[in-house]
């Protein structure tokens, strides 16, 4: 599955990039038909519940999945974005 992984109002490093990575290879297991996958990652204003901000988007032929989260840390919003994704697939795949 192909991830395109953006940031807005700020630049990515090395490390969270691999972090986000190295989730969507493992989140590609429960999705066999996906084709790709956009990632954005963004800095919001509201510091009390966190100001990052995690949404994917899994295209799927025939549907697309998205999940948002906002946590006090990127990798957080990412693992509260990608476990609502497991549940979206799962909802899915019983169908």
């Amino acid at each position: 599955m192909k991830v395109n992984i953006q940031s807005v109002k700020f630049d990515a490093d090395k490390r969270l990039i691999e972090f986000v990575e190295n989730k969507m290879d493992k989140l590609d297991r429960f999705a066999e038909r996906a084709t790709g996958a956009d990632v954005i990652l963004k800095l919001d204003k509201d510091h009390e519940k966190g100001n990052k901000v995690a949404t994917i988007t899994i295209h799927i032929p025939g549907d697309d999945l998205v999940a948002e989260a906002q946590a006090k840390s990127f990798e957080e919003a990412i693992d509260n974005a990608i476990d609502a994704l497991k549940r979206q697939i799962e909802k899915a795949k019983a169908k």
